[in-house]
């Protein structure tokens, strides 16, 4: 059996013709397979590489690397991959001191994404990445342990990064690790945690800016590379050729020749071809695209303004052409791909904190006006509806207040003797002590109240003004100060740059307390749109800078995030922001109040976005006992 020199590593000429054609087949398109140090896609010079990280292995586990290489980059980056998220984290990291760092991590959980997309579509893959990750597992154990001893911070934390990632067990104790190194991992965790339930490019690169963020301080970089970005010559190659370039340019094609074609002879095959195939299929169509030869060609005498069903390769003209209306500028296509990407990332960067999603929104305050006398006789009168249930939830934080108070904590580790030995006999490793509480009876707490004043929220309005009423009166009785704020979003805005995103400020903390206005919340009415994961944001920005030891942020809302560009993203955006805020010590609470029987989907959209802390209340009279569960499980949980 012949062999063959493949960048100066003997390699078997069957095995690389069989990978050649499997590379073939799963990209649709004519790629040569090569081998080099990383795994990556070459668009420039049409090819695709495995890594020769597997070149030393044992014979079955060379053979699953070079095969997940090729999937990850034919099944994964040709398709599923967003190539402008990249290039929007690649203008990130230029000036970053963890350059190294940030784009090997950008890659690994990039891959780990596609990974799980292409076992479910093709569970044929799943023994070949099971063998991967064993392998890589094994790798990144001996590099760790390298790292350690050379003293090497950032390669120290990769490597922890990936068994933290793959690991069986929930909890890795890297006991032999620097403590530093522990302190950073823990500080990332819950992001690293987070990109198992990242969908897009976007939501990984997403992510690994935050994390870059926070360990921005660092003075040295990675040494040491395992993985290499995962589309080469980006840097200097895709910026000078961008897809919106040729799709928008003003010149002519190179041919100036015209096909004949006679209409009566014409036929057509009715095939699906290979460009756009079902491996690139998407419901959103929300598909990605890496480049089109526009450059030769054949001019045709086709007529169009016949119409035609969409199809899913439409995508790259769609996102060109977009809506049908005359542009500002006279010619568009004379600005550079780099100056609109600079404008963008400048932008994003200005809102970075806010979501990728919302980098246009703009926050607007609005405060509430002086109540009027009808105001007031209508407060008066939610008043005295809400009165049996002030008290009965009044009682019922007192109730929990004063368990929280004296009660005990059982079964732990050290502590105070229990009188209760039988576990020492029973049991293999007993916990026979306990604590007892002295917290103080005043509960040092902060709320705020945020109302969604979107449209879809008109009939239900009313029984949520009852519940934030009830709310005001039961922690002004209680001298917890709290605020209390509309939100939404003008939908009128859609054309302009920016999106007005209103908060209707009707309580202060500083006033929620001594002040007697509580007829101001009838002034909440149904506006227009609700950018929900924005609003939460602005808000939590807020509460994080409160001294109260615990934040509750209550949000009542029909848990449907709606507005200009954010119908897809709006409920996955949310649903971070709420875990975001959860992370940093805020417990946040989905209300949702309605006027009669709760419908099963709006349970599971208040699910999807708030887990198991959200109250479906049909009407405020269960308010109470509903709330009690969910406060009861806040406070005693602090314990």
């Amino acid at each position: 059996m012949l062999d063959s020199r493949w960048h100066d590593y003997a390699v078997n000429t069957n095995l690389f013709l069989q990978f050649q054609d499997l590379t073939t087949t799963l990209a649709k398109i004519n790629y040569q397979l090569d081998f080099t140090y990383g795994s990556f896609v070459d668009i420039k010079d049409e090819r695709v590489t495995v890594s020769t990280l597997w070149k030393t292995t044992k014979p079955h586990i060379q053979r699953a690397g070079y095969q997940t290489d090729i999937y990850l980059r034919t099944l994964g980056t040709l398709h599923r991959s967003n190539i402008q998220a990249f290039q929007t984290f690649w203008d990130f990291i230029r000036e970053s001191s963890l350059k190294n760092f940030a784009s090997q991590l950008v890659t690994l959980l990039e891959d780990i994404r596609l990974e799980d997309v292409i076992k479910r579509n093709r569970p044929g893959t799943n023994e070949a990445f099971t063998i991967r990750t064993a392998y890589l597992k094994h790798y990144f154990t001996k590099q760790l342990t390298t790292s350690i001893r050379r003293g090497l911070l950032f390669d120290e934390l990769f490597c922890m990064i990936y068994l933290t990632l793959r690991a069986d067990s929930p909890d890795q104790p890297f006991s032999q690790a620097q403590d530093e190194t522990r302190e950073l991992l823990e500080k990332i965790k819950p992001l690293l945690y987070d990109s198992f339930s990242a969908k897009t490019t976007a939501d990984i690169v997403h992510l690994v800016t935050k994390i870059v963020s926070r360990l921005s301080f660092a003075p040295k970089d990675m040494i040491n590379t395992h993985f290499t970005f995962p589309i080469l010559q980006w840097d200097e190659y895709f910026r000078e050729q961008t897809l919106f370039d040729e799709l928008t340019r003003t010149d002519d094609v190179a041919n100036d020749d015209v096909a004949k074609m006679d209409p009566e002879k014409s036929d057509y095959d009715d095939e699906t071809f290979s460009t756009w195939h079902h491996e690139s299929e998407d419901p959103g169509r929300q598909q990605t695209f890496l480049q089109m030869d526009l450059d030769v060609g054949t001019k045709t005498n086709l007529s169009g303004g016949s119409a035609r069903e969409t199809e899913s390769g439409d995508q790259a003209f769609a996102s060109v052409a977009g809506m049908s209306r005359q542009s500002k500028q006279s010619d568009y296509s004379k600005r550079s791909a780099l100056e609109r990407q600079r404008e963008q990332v400048a932008m994003e960067g200005h809102h970075t904190r806010y979501g990728i999603e919302n980098v246009r929104a703009t926050k607007i305050i609005k405060h509430a006006k002086q109540p009027t006398e009808a105001d007031k006789l209508i407060y008066d009168a939610f008043v005295a509806r809400i009165e049996p249930y002030k008290r009965k939830l009044i009682q019922t934080i007192e109730k929990v207040l004063e368990q929280k108070q004296t009660a005990n904590r059982d079964n732990l580790r050290y502590g105070r003797l229990s009188k209760q030995l039988l576990p020492i006999v029973m049991e293999e490793h007993p916990r026979i002590f306990y604590k007892k509480n002295n917290d103080s009876s005043e509960f040092d707490a902060v709320f705020t109240l945020m109302v969604d004043c979107s449209a879809s929220m008109y009939d239900k309005m009313d029984e949520t003004k009852h519940g934030v009423v009830l709310f005001h009166e039961v922690l002004k009785a209680l001298k917890i100060p709290h605020k209390i704020l509309g939100f939404w979003e003008e939908a009128s805005s859609g054309l302009s740059k920016d999106y007005p995103n209103y908060f209707h400020m009707i309580h202060s903390f500083s006033d929620s307390l001594y002040e007697q206005q509580g007829a101001k919340i009838m002034q909440l009415e149904p506006e227009d749109d609700n950018r929900d994961g924005y609003s939460l944001r602005v808000v939590v920005e807020k509460m994080l800078l409160r001294q109260e030891k615990h934040k509750l942020l209550l949000v009542f809302s029909d848990g449907e995030p709606s507005a200009q560009g954010y119908e897809q993203q709006g409920i996955m955006d949310t649903h971070r922001a709420v875990s975001d805020a959860r992370k940093q010590g805020i417990d946040v609470v989905g209300m949702f109040l309605a006027k009669d029987e709760i419908a099963e989907q709006d349970d599971k959209m208040m699910q999807s976005i708030y887990g198991n802390e959200r109250v479906m209340v049909p009407q405020v009279e269960k308010l109470p006992e509903r709330f009690l569960p969910v406060l009861k499980k806040l406070i005693l949980k602090t314990m």
